[in-house]
Order: C-alpha cells, then structure tokens, then sequence
C-alpha cells in the first residue's frame, strides 16, 4: 500500500496514477477486515472502489488526460512550499509510527455484539451525527461547486430537434433512420445491399465506409446457389414482381374454400 501511495505522487500519467489509488483502496479494506470490521471493508471495495474510482477511470479514458507537465508555474514557490509542507507530514507519521504499540484491540467484541453494521450505525448516527451531517454538506457543496466551475456560457443560440430535422430535410437528407442491410435466406451480412420492392438494390442500406473501401458485395453474390442434387446445381434468380399501385395488391395467389364458398387470397 506504501509503494502505491508513492506511486501515485510519482507516476507521469494520470490513468497510472489512478490505477495507484485503487490498490491503495483495495489494501485498506483488508486492513478494516483485519481490524474486525467486515462491514467497512466490503462498502471500501464496493463504493470506494467499486464505483468512484471506476467513475475516475471512465472519466480519465473519456477525457483523455495528457501526460506532459507544464513548465510554467502559475504560483510562484508552489514547488517548495509543496516541499517543505510534504516533509512536515512525512516526520509527523514517522512520529506516529514510532510510537505505536502493538497492544491487543480491546471492546471489539462489545462493538460488534449486534454485528459490525448495526455497531458502525450506532457510531455514525449516535456519537458522530453532527460531523457526519457536516460532512454530507461539504458533499453537496462540492458538487454544485463543480457545477457552476464547469457551466460555461452559450455562444449560439441553441438549436432543437425540430430544426435539426428541417435543415437536415432541406439539405436532401433523410430524418428516418437509413435502412438496414440486407438480409436473405443464407445470408445476413453488414456489406450486401437491401432491396426495394421491384428488386433494386439500396445503396444507401450499406455503410459508407464499406463502400469507400471497396467492401460491399453485390446480391449476385449472395444469390441462392443449389447443390448437384438439388434442381440440377447452379443459381437461382427469382424474378420479383413489380409492386402494384398504392391500395392493390400483387402476387401469387392461392384459393381458399371457407364457409363463405371459394375465395381467392394474395
């Protein structure tokens, strides 16, 4: 754990660095398990772990945070007040360590007699309620804080859904999602066109890129290819009929008998 607490104080990239604070968390819930308080290190692993620190690494992969340091100091002396302040606290927990003694725990027992989360709740919501009350504040304050430190004034006028779609119809595009590849008997593949109701492919259905690159088959490619023992081999080129007017219908038809008498259906 100390090697990763110093780790992060001299690791050049932050994604490292980040990765230094999650061993750091992870060995102190060992030291509360240690400590016979299973309760803390599971809410350690979980919250700490489990969910902040898994929130900083999507937020550093997101944002992509670069590894040079500036040279500039924007506070005169930053660098030597960090120094001598740092060395003041590595002689205070030298000062602490030095005097620890390794006595056995005493009223552990007594806590956790109703169990270790029952005997944490007592503390925090009995004997610390104000300075946990305290704490949930500074929280709170933090994050509006960070909001209003981020929210940044509008330039532009903004622009709505409906507008997008308008200027995206007068500039010839279509505001329907474009239509899906195509998807045949044998094949469902991204790089083979759909076809349109007279059998003409969509060039619009397979991805531009595939088509830049020179990756898009055709449906002759995909066509229906019979075995020899199956209608004698080779391919098969259904001819599809042509749609019909709005309202009619075409196609093969098939007789029916209901108790109406004989009926013909499409």
């Amino acid at each position: 754990m100390v090697l990763a607490a110093l780790g992060l104080l001299f690791a050049r990239r932050a994604i490292h660095a980040a990765m230094c604070v999650v061993f750091v968390m992870i060995s102190l819930a060992v030291l509360y398990i240690a400590e016979d308080a299973p309760f803390l290190g599971i809410v350690q692993i979980v919250v700490y772990t489990g969910a902040v620190m898994m929130l900083f690494l999507f937020v550093l992969m997101l944002v992509g945070v670069d590894a040079s340091d500036s040279l500039t100091e924007t506070i005169r002396g930053q660098r030597w007040i960090g120094l001598i302040f740092g060395a003041g606290l590595g002689a205070l927990l030298i000062g602490v360590v030095a005097r620890t003694t390794w006595d056995q725990p005493v009223g552990l027992v007594e806590a956790n007699a109703d169990s270790n989360p029952v005997g944490v709740a007592l503390l925090v919501f009995g004997d610390f309620v104000f300075a946990f009350e305290v704490v949930g504040v500074l929280l709170v304050t933090a994050a509006v804080g960070a909001l209003v430190l981020t929210h940044r004034q509008r330039l532009a006028r903004r622009v709505g859904q409906r507008e997008r779609a308008d200027a995206r119809m007068a500039a010839g595009g279509s505001i329907t999602p474009l239509p899906a590849p195509g998807v045949y008997a044998r094949t469902n593949a991204m790089d083979v066109p759909a076809l349109d109701p007279q059998g003409r492919p969509i060039e619009a259905s397979v991805s531009r890129v595939l088509r830049i690159r020179g990756q898009e088959r055709g449906v002759a490619d995909v066509a229906v290819d019979l075995g020899p023992g199956e209608d004698g081999g080779g391919q098969v080129d259904r001819p599809t009929p042509v749609a019909g007017d709005p309202g009619e219908t075409t196609g093969p038809t098939t007789s029916i008998t209901t108790g109406r008498g004989p009926e013909v259906i499409p």
